[in-house]
């Protein structure tokens, strides 16, 4: 039997982490465990055997550095980049990377979508407008009032500074389309709420960007219901990309809207998987010499589908926020998200889920496409009370503001 393409692909991504044991045996949080690695063994089951890494274990370990290196020093040559993670799920954590690795991982995940290589080959200097929470990593957010001029760095415009997009006054709606226009960006890359809440925006103005040919999601789980206002709005395509600041971009939709693995950046893994196969994310980093992860749980649920000739992913959103149906099962985001598919007149929601299982869904209306019909409600409400069994008759309200974490993210689903 012929290997296929991702056998190949995994094969070559275990024997470049042969190649960097020399490397990782030096830091100090792996030597230990490194040092009973089985010589003659095979990859995966040598990799197997190695304990899992967490945030506290990165928190520890941190900065990575075997003797002799300093962090400060490597800052004060500009060598590395210091940066925060968002804190989603924990505080904040330091990650460190080489000067030039995070762009360049980037483009290796965005080129897994035939239309965005073509784009970066047709525009290699590309400019970009991120549109996302102002309650992230030092790199890309701005948390406190900055000029355009500050907020312009190489090919890309900052435009949002503002943490609930919801209560954003028409000015400052107003300032961003206004710079968005000057810039003639390419594509956006967008957090999907506050994206989805200033599409509607320039749909009142009547808004079009003519230089954009494709907006990038992530920062956060993109909802059914973002993606349709999204698309709606500017019409071009919305794709997936999907990462983490401590480990990189891992994932990127292709042209078929598959979610389809970045070879080059990192191995995956998916352990305790359920009986659906949905279980969590372990990524073995593998271009990142300042800051090596080894198993490292990421936090988030996906589903790994195997095909004849191919490897999908499906993203389910984080562990954290799953909730539980009337049978003990699990119930992720993904699943709760398929409720609200063809939908009109959602643009953002919240599904809360109780200790006792009773259910309250709380939703932002998309008053451009008008209110929901009250038998479009009835519908997603049979769907989730279907997939959920809640204790009671779920709570269907709307609401004008659905507020963030303190991480600056939108939870989707909530349980208590």
């Amino acid at each position: 039997m012929l290997a296929t393409p991702e056998i190949i692909e995994e094969t070559t991504q275990l024997s470049r982490l042969e190649e960097l044991l020399p490397k990782l045996q030096r830091v100090p949080l792996y030597r230990p465990f490194l040092a009973r690695w089985r010589k003659g063994a095979s990859m995966v089951e040598s990799l197997r055997t190695f304990p899992f890494t967490g945030k506290r274990e990165m928190r520890e370990g941190f900065p990575f550095l075997p003797p002799g290196q300093s962090l400060e020093r490597l800052l004060e040559q500009d060598v590395v980049e210091l940066e925060h993670t968002s804190g989603t799920s924990e505080e904040q954590l330091p990650v460190v990377f080489r000067r030039g690795w995070w762009d360049a991982q980037e483009e290796r995940a965005l080129r897994l979508n035939p239309l965005v290589a073509r784009v970066l080959d047709a525009h290699p200097e590309a400019r970009r407008v991120t549109l996302t929470t102002p309650a992230c990593s030092g790199r890309v957010c701005f948390s406190a009032w900055r000029s355009r001029e500050h907020r312009t760095i190489g090919r890309t415009l900052y435009v949002n500074q503002w943490r609930i997009p919801f209560i954003l006054e028409e000015e400052s709606l107003a300032r961003m389309a206004a710079e968005i226009a000057d810039w003639a960006p390419k594509f956006l890359d967008t957090d999907p709420v506050h994206a989805a809440w200033f599409a509607l925006y320039c749909e009142r103005k009547g808004i079009r960007f003519p230089s954009l040919e494709f907006i990038l999601c992530s920062y956060e789980f993109v909802s059914v219901a973002h993606r349709r206002i999204l698309q709606r709005v500017f019409g071009v395509p919305v794709l997936n990309l999907y990462g983490s600041t401590e480990t990189g971009h891992l994932l990127m939709q292709d042209g078929q809207g598959r979610m389809k693995p970045c070879y080059d950046n990192a191995f995956l893994e998916v352990v305790e998987p359920d009986a659906r196969a949905v279980g969590d994310l372990v990524v073995t980093t593998l271009t990142n010499d300042y800051m090596p992860l080894l198993r490292y749980r990421i936090g988030d649920l996906v589903e790994r589908r195997e095909g004849p000739y191919e490897t999908n992913y499906i993203v389910h959103g984080r562990k954290r926020d799953a909730l539980r149906g009337g049978d003990g099962s699990r119930i992720t985001t993904w699943d709760v998200d398929q409720c609200f598919e063809g939908v009109e007149g959602i643009a953002h929601y919240q599904l809360h889920q109780d200790k006792d299982g009773a259910c309250r869904l709380r939703f932002v209306p998309d008053t451009n496409a008008g209110a929901p019909q009250a038998d479009d409600l009835k519908v997603v409400a049979t769907k989730l009370e279907n997939l959920l069994q809640p204790k009671g008759v779920m709570e269907v309200e709307a609401v004008n503001n659905l507020p963030p974490t303190q991480s600056g993210k939108f939870r989707l689903t909530v349980n208590e």
